[in-house]
Order: C-alpha cells, then structure tokens, then sequence
C-alpha cells in the first residue's frame, strides 16, 4: 500500500512537470512572437516547428529530475533545495536541447531549405522557456504538495508508525515524527520490554506491548513501518523483529546509535558471497565527487581570470601600507586530516603571532593592518584559496579548514569531530553561512558541518554559495 501510493505520487508529479514544461514552452512562444513584447525582425517559424523538440524534452526532463533527488519523494525538503534542484535540472536539460538543436542546424545547414529552416529557433524563446519552466515548475509541485499535506491532515495516506523500543533512541525517532507532521507520518505506539511496566507513553504515544507482542500489535494496529530503535545488545531481538517485518511485507528500518556515531554511511561490500557492512564509507563519492569536482575546477578557474587584475592591485596596496609579503600562508588540515598549506592575502602585521603563537583571530582585532580591516570585512583575504580550490586541496563549499593544532584539540573534546576531515574543506560552508564562523561556538560549527555532509547535493552547494555571496554583498563578515 504504502509503495503503492508512493508510485503514484511519483506519477502525478512527473505528470504535472511535463504539464508544466510544455506550457512554459507555448508560454514562451507566445510572449516572444504573438504578445507583442518584442520586435520581430527575421520572420516568424510556426509554433510546429518548435513542437519538433518535445520529444528531447520529453525524453530528458524525467531522468534529470530524478538524477536531482525531484522524484525521491522525501517527506522533509527544503523548498530553496528543491529550487535550487529545478533550476539545475532544467538549466542542464535546455543547454542540452539547445546543442542537439544547433547540431542538426548546422548538420542540415546546405541542405534543402525547407529541412534546414525546420531547426532554426529563437534563443529568446529558449530564454524565456527556462524562465517559464522553473516557474511553472515551482508552482505545479506547491498545488500538488499542499493536496498531499491537505490529505494528511484528513488522515488519508498517512503512514502508520511503530516504534521497538522506547528509550532515548526511540523516543528521539517518535520525537522527529512529531515535530515534522508535514511528513505524513503518524507514530501509532511503542513496543518495549523493560519499560512496559514504568513508562506510560511518549508525548501521547502509548507502549502498546512487549517486543513478544509485536504480531498482536501488528493485527491489532494499521502499521506500514517499524522502526527498530534498540540498544546494540538486544542484537538477538533486532533480527526476530527484521523478520517479522519481513514476512509481514512491513517496511523496517533500524536505527542503530553505533552507526550513527561511526559513519555518515553505512555502505553493503561483498566479501566472496558474504555481506560486509562498510562503517567508513565517503560520504561523496562516484560521481556526485566528479560533479562537485568539476565545478571546483571550473568556478575557480574563472573567478582566477576575472580576478587577475584586482588580485595584482590589492597584492601592490598590501606592499604599499604595510612590511611584510602579500600572501600569508598557514598549515592547515584537509580532507583524512591530511596537511596543506592554505593561502591568503595578509591582513594583520607580519609577526602577529610571534608573541602569542595560534590563537583565534578576534572580530575587532589589533593586529590587523588598517588594508587588512577592508579586506576582512568583505572576506577579500580569502579569494586566493581559490587557488588552493583550482589545485585540489580543497573545495569551493565544504567544512572550513582547521589548524593542526587545534584540531588536536578539538578532536579530544568532540567526539564526531574528525567525521568533518571525509569530505574536502572548503572556503565557504553551511556552518558559515548559518552565522557559525571564527571564534565561535566549536560544537555549533560541528553540527552544521555534520549537517552538510550528510545531507550533500549540488544543489545545496550553491545555495551555499548564493547566500554567502549575498551576505558579503550585506557586508556581513563571513
């Protein structure tokens, strides 16, 4: 049942961005040749001819969506994510029609005229077809998610909760369900052993038996998940309740406190027919590590050029107002806490740690030059991690570099401390952009970045990179 509807939600969504595309691709027509908007001046190709790239679009806007996460139905997303998400996937999906459609342009250019004419198309009906597109997008999946919340509220098409174990683990798993009725979930009861006796319920959610009890429930109680939260010595009783559910066709889940402590993770690994569970698996790897890659290297590459000029300038004002060299330069620890050496342009006086050796820099600072005071307010000594960004040893968007030294400190006094150094560091973050940067709260900074990696997309990089680029813009010191 559960499956059931969760196909045919998939149906109605991927139905309604198709419904949403081919009228942002008449909408865009319209507005460009019949609306008057815009002078015409080489003629106007029939709406027909641009009907010829529906098929493409039909064909690719589907895997793209899904390839985004559009389709995977989580019952908590960010709307900037799935933005960001739409906006990237359609992006993708128009550049891509665009240069299938110049090719058979150019691949039919000295053929007949009335073949050749067929593939010549406005790029400002393109234009306005992105523009069109994630908009109706935007909108199509707002009506149909208001709908699905509508009938949740009703009590139609929840999913019927039941939680084994009513410790802390699983009182924190009832906790999250109730705190996000958006989802759709209803937690149904408790099963426990040890606490049946003393504990009578949750936040209104009873215990309704003991682990033994569970087919009773079962049949007595409309479940579609069970959701096994037990400690890791009850290791006997977890794998009974995995093959109830099994044989119940009940979705399962297991909430273990050993993983969640040992890995971002946990990945299957087949050891000549014998299932191996990998505690330590990158929390970005295949291609989405490609993909964030890529973007290193090509962002960097052209903020680099773009900046040329203005890095030369501001290294000759650095000489010019203070003693000393341009760049600074500091051990840092990267990604397996592994050492590279991070540059930036010079802010503070050339021996600033010759008395007091590493120390947090403070907002209002006496060591800074008066240059040095312009440059960190708006972030500017940081743009030459660009180049440690182009050379790989660290990302655009990713946990901020520590120093050695207190990241032997840290990782002393914060146990996840060191899942941080699995991913790249970065000159920008989540942590960053959430208010959490320099001498702040270490703990706060750690649940942020921990956030970030576990919930990593391209999408939510740059909206990383978007809200940092507006608070430098607001002057906020990031």
């Amino acid at each position: 049942m559960v499956k059931q509807q969760s196909r045919m939600w998939t149906g109605v969504y991927a139905a309604g961005d198709l419904f949403a595309t081919f009228a942002a691709l008449a909408l865009a027509y319209f507005v460009r040749f019949q609306s008057g908007l815009f002078h015409v001046t080489k003629g106007i190709n029939p709406f027909s001819q641009y009907l010829l790239l529906l098929p493409l679009i039909l064909l690719l806007w589907p895997p793209l969506f899904y390839a985004h996460g559009l389709y995977s139905l989580k019952r908590i997303r960010s709307r900037t994510d799935e933005l960001f998400s739409i906006v990237w996937a359609v992006a993708m999906g128009t550049a891509v029609t665009w240069f299938v459609a110049l090719y058979a342009r150019v691949y039919y250019l000295y053929g007949p005229p009335e073949i050749s004419g067929r593939y010549e198309y406005s790029q400002l009906v393109l234009g306005l077809f992105v523009i069109f597109n994630i908009t109706l997008l935007v909108v199509t999946r707002s009506f149909i998610r208001r709908e699905r919340e509508a009938r949740w509220r009703r009590g139609e098409g929840l999913r019927n909760i039941l939680i084994a174990g009513a410790g802390e683990l699983g009182r924190t798993v009832a906790d999250k369900f109730i705190d996000h009725q958006e989802m759709g979930f209803r937690v149904a009861g408790f099963l426990d052993d040890r606490l049946r006796g003393e504990f009578a319920g949750h936040r209104g959610i009873p215990v309704l038996g003991g682990l033994d009890d569970v087919a009773n429930v079962v049949s007595a109680t409309t479940v579609d998940s069970l959701y096994i939260a037990l400690p890791w010595d009850l290791h006997a009783r977890i794998r009974t309740l995995v093959g109830f559910a099994n044989r119940e066709a009940l979705d399962v889940k297991v909430a273990w406190d050993y993983l969640t402590d040992a890995a971002f993770h946990a990945g299957v690994e087949d050891l000549d027919g014998m299932p191996i569970i990998n505690l330590s698996e990158p929390p970005i790897r295949g291609w989405n590590w490609v993909v964030k890659r890529i973007m290193d290297v090509v962002v960097s590459t052209a903020l680099l050029v773009v900046l040329a000029i203005p890095f030369a300038i501001i290294a000759l004002l650095i000489k010019l107002t203070s003693t000393g060299s341009v760049f600074y330069t500091q051990e840092r620890a990267g990604l397996d806490n592994k050492s590279f050496t991070i540059f930036k342009f010079r802010s503070m006086q050339d021996d600033a740690e010759k008395e007091t050796g590493p120390v947090w820099a403070a907002s209002e600072d006496p060591r800074r030059t008066d240059l040095g005071r312009f440059l960190r307010r708006f972030s500017i000594d940081e743009l030459p991690q660009l180049v440690n960004v182009l050379r790989g040893d660290m990302s655009l968007v990713g946990p901020r570099p520590e120093r050695p030294s207190f990241v032997a400190d840290f990782k002393k006094r914060i146990p996840q401390y060191m899942l941080r150094h699995k991913v790249k560091t970065g000159m920008t973050g989540w942590a960053q952009v959430n208010g959490w940067r320099g001498n702040t709260s270490i703990e706060k900074r750690i649940e942020h970045d921990l956030y970030y990696i576990q919930n990593w997309s391209l999408s939510l990089d740059l909206q990383i990179l978007w809200r940092t680029w507006r608070a430098v813009l607001r002057k906020h010191a990031y």
